[in-house]
């Protein structure tokens, strides 16, 4: 069956592009897309998941820019139907390290970049399909000394506002867009269990105060909250936590969380033999300057460690009780093993399998955003690899 056909959108997000300004990230898109949607689906509308940065979407919203992108768009039978909203600043050739978190959920940028993002994607999105903003995780832990001094009333107070806007969308014109918290390690949100506790919180705390700002009723602003609010599983940020998919997606059914949309993806995956040194060998390409590759420790006892950064885990190398690590650093969703290194593509597959056996989320975007700085011996043309990537999941989601 048709991916197309069981009202599945699969896209591929445009992260991986280096751009700084808007024109940057168009001449990225027609260098890449139309190459792309000639392999892929060339007698098919094809879905663009779009990343802009503050700066972007600022210069996106000029009304004369907007209209020619969505002229661009028609005419080359294009669509967006989800944008990621989770990194504000350029995200290439540069170090972004733990500021891919900045401006957090308690700064009022955060809330206004979101909101320009939710009127760029509402002009966009094809009539009658719903749209998804994937976000940070509010924060990012190591910035809080203490976490019992974590502002949860302010970060409610601006989550709330984006809320409130997106039910004025619906109200006002029929648009229905959902705001997807990201789960990451070192995230103040790192885990689905903690963003289970954050959205009942806000469903407890938060419902009252968005009565007061709609001057709706409790059970319209739960209401609201449940309908605007989701997750967006990424299947890399998963398996680095040792969660499975299956159980994640679960507990996420059963708190009434939609999982607003998937995100494909892979991690490295080291289990430690008697060689270490071999290990730690191969993993030093992958110690880079420019993204965070946090790594969680399994140990003998069955217990985890984490280390913010790959530099902190390799200075570590040789601690005994270690018999696996699992390294945020996305790698090629089509490739499982790397010599002495593997991906979590065990875990992708999981996802994929799932969503063979229920819908479970519409919206899937493949994230491989790193291509620029995987090893050498890794590196493909970029259209090719793309394309790779979507026969592969293709091909999965056929089984």
């Amino acid at each position: 069956m048709d991916v197309l056909e069981r009202e599945l959108q699969l896209t591929y997000c445009t992260n991986i592009h280096p751009a700084n300004g808007w024109p940057a990230v168009l001449a990225g898109l027609q260098q890449h897309v139309l190459e792309l949607k000639q392999r892929v689906a060339p007698d098919q509308a094809f879905g663009i998941g779009l990343r802009l940065s503050g700066q972007e979407s600022h210069e996106l919203l000029q009304p004369a820019t907007l209209a020619a992108f969505q002229a661009w768009l028609t005419e080359h039978n294009l669509y967006v139907f989800t944008l990621n909203g989770f990194p504000y600043h350029p995200f290439h050739q540069q170090p972004v390290k733990d500021q891919v978190h900045a401006p957090d959920w308690r700064e009022p940028e955060r809330v206004a970049y979101t909101l320009r993002l939710i009127e760029i994607l509402a002009a966009l999105l094809p009539n009658g399909m719903h749209g998804s903003i994937s976000t940070s995780p509010l924060s990012y832990k190591p910035w809080f000394a203490d976490l019992t001094n974590v502002p949860w009333d302010l970060l409610n107070r601006h989550v709330l506002q984006v809320v409130a806007a997106l039910m004025q969308l619906e109200r006002e014109r029929g648009i229905i867009i959902q705001l997807a918290f990201e789960p990451e390690p070192d995230g103040l949100l790192e885990t689905s269990g903690e963003l289970i506790s954050y959205f009942e919180q806000l469903l407890a705390v938060g419902a009252a105060e968005l009565a007061g700002m709609l001057d709706c009723s409790l059970l319209e602003a739960q209401t609201a909250i449940r309908r605007y609010v989701g997750a967006c599983l990424d299947t890399c940020h998963c398996a680095v936590a040792y969660e499975a998919p299956r159980t994640a997606i679960a507990k996420y059914q059963a708190a009434g969380l939609s999982i607003a949309k998937v995100q494909l993806s892979s991690a490295l995956q080291v289990e430690f033999g008697d060689d270490r040194q071999a290990v730690a060998a191969a993993l030093a390409p992958f110690s880079e300057a420019i993204y965070l590759h946090q790594v969680i420790q399994r140990n003998r006892d069955g217990s985890l460690l984490q280390y913010r950064d790959l530099p902190q885990a390799l200075a570590a190398i040789d601690d005994p009780q270690a018999c696996e690590w699992r390294i945020h650093f996305h790698v090629p969703i089509f490739t499982g093993s790397f010599g002495v290194l593997n991906a979590t593509q065990p875990a992708l597959l999981e996802s994929l399998q799932l969503l063979n056996e229920q819908p479970y989320s519409q919206h899937l975007e493949i994230e491989t955003y790193t291509w620029d700085v995987l090893p050498s011996q890794l590196k493909l043309d970029l259209t090719e690899s793309i394309a790779r990537e979507y026969a592969w999941v293709l091909h999965e989601l056929k089984r």
